[in-house]
């Protein structure tokens, strides 16, 4: 749909009495190009009713308390974690927040206010991407393998909830996340099968890839669409930076990372290969921030200097624009395998692959029957056949809308409605 004719419709859906709008309307979501479905901020006309505020707190935990932290990373003092709790007991529901976002990034706030306004505490956990859990919580310092992320988010689980445990009453637990944090999530509960310290009654997987290296290399992919190739990525974030800053003026604050790219979206043009261009870059600054602190983490050699000591007053600007122009095919072959391979030489590219993929844990999800999954045929992250397979794995488990592209339905309120059903049992 063109974006002048998108303006009209939601003009004319928006001006209807509440009486002409039926009860039971079937599902709409208002972008039908899956990039602009990605990016752009949904009407509030769709958007979920949930409460302006809810009683939240934060906390931190120390997963390796005697972990000497570089002086660059001299304000990581702890792994930062949130909590929105009932007055009584209830259900705690772990969610996992997608690539390089934080806890209290937009979309799990929203997460965070529909669930509790639907009966359950929630405990919300920043991605392990994210350089404050890479610092602070990741025992490789690696982030991307799924199993020994999950054996991290596992151990930040249950530090938290002994952090917390006074605080709240706990009936049974459930577990969601998104993105990469769904992936995540089936990596965690089948950990979980094993361990037995919360026995997940319910398990959500939102807008999850496939394959792990396949949906990062599509987003990465993304950065063709810049004009001049990616010979002109320093031209043109430059220009994207200036607009930011335009933005940071209207909307009162910045952030360099994904979310605020998005939401800052709306002040620029909306050609498609625009469009394209600004989702590769999100995903770039993200990757780029978590391939420094890895490589830092570890004592450097792949993007900073080896063993040279960096402090608060370091100019970090030289590795940030080599962190910039490194893809994650490099990050994967230079610095992601060659690391794993240490402890396991058998490890080769192609089975490194294999395990970074639902298909490497097919029966577990075949069989467990607690898990779901919530996701949309226009993904732009997953390659062609994928929703299929994830149909046809998770079968009457799943629930695929046919618009919204990659989270971009998060707050729509038949995905919320769906969502809360869902770990209430009532899903169908």
């Amino acid at each position: 749909m063109r974006p002048w004719l998108t303006s009209i419709v939601l003009f004319l859906l928006l001006g209807l009495p509440a009486a002409t709008l039926a009860v039971d309307k079937p599902y709409f979501y208002p972008y039908v190009n899956p990039l602009e479905a990605t990016v752009m901020e949904l009407p509030p006309f769709y958007q979920a009713d949930i409460p302006d505020k809810v009683p939240t707190k934060t906390f931190k935990v120390y997963p390796f308390p005697e972990r000497e932290i570089p002086k660059v990373f001299w304000y990581e003092d702890g792994l930062v974690c949130s909590l929105t709790y009932q007055k009584k007991e209830a259900p705690l529901i772990f969610i996992i927040a997608g690539t390089g976002a934080r806890h209290n990034s937009p979309k799990m706030v929203n997460m965070q206010k529909a669930l509790y306004q639907a009966g359950y505490h929630v405990i919300s956990i920043t991605s392990p991407t994210h350089m404050n859990f890479i610092v602070n919580a990741s025992s490789t310092m690696t982030p991307g393998n799924l199993r020994e992320d999950a054996k991290d988010l596992y151990n930040v689980m249950q530090l938290a909830m002994t952090k917390v445990k006074d605080d709240i009453k706990v009936s049974r637990y459930h577990l969601t996340g998104y993105s990469l944090g769904g992936i995540q999530s089936a990596f965690v509960s089948m950990l979980d099968e094993e361990k037995k310290v919360f026995d997940f009654e319910r398990v959500l997987l939102i807008n999850p890839p496939v394959n792990l290296y396949t949906s990062v290399n599509i987003l990465d992919g993304m950065l063709k669409n810049i004009p001049g190739g990616a010979n002109n990525f320093d031209a043109w974030l430059d220009n994207v930076m200036k607009k930011l800053a335009e933005a940071e003026e209207q909307m009162g604050y910045f952030e360099l990372n994904g979310d605020y790219i998005y939401k800052a979206y709306k002040r620029f043009p909306p050609r498609e290969d625009f469009l394209a261009a600004l989702v590769g870059v999100s995903f770039r600054t993200d990757s780029a921030s978590m391939i420094f602190a890895s490589d830092v983490m570890k004592g450097g050699g792949f993007i900073t200097p080896k063993n040279v000591g960096m402090s608060n007053s370091t100019a970090l600007t030289p590795y940030y624009v080599v962190a910039n122009r490194t893809s994650f095919e490099d990050y994967f072959k230079q610095h992601f395998v060659p690391f794993f391979q240490k402890s396991d030489p058998s490890l080769t590219e192609e089975k490194m692959i294999r395990m970074l993929s639902l298909r490497s844990i097919e029966p577990y999800l075949k069989s467990a029957r607690k898990m779901g999954l919530l996701h949309n045929e226009d993904d732009i992250i997953l390659a062609p056949g994928e929703i299929g397979y994830l149909d046809q794995l998770f079968g009457a488990r799943a629930k695929i809308f046919p618009t919204g592209g990659h989270c971009g339905n998060m707050n729509h309120q038949d995905v919320v409605d769906f969502m809360v059903d869902f770990f209430a049992g009532q899903e169908g």
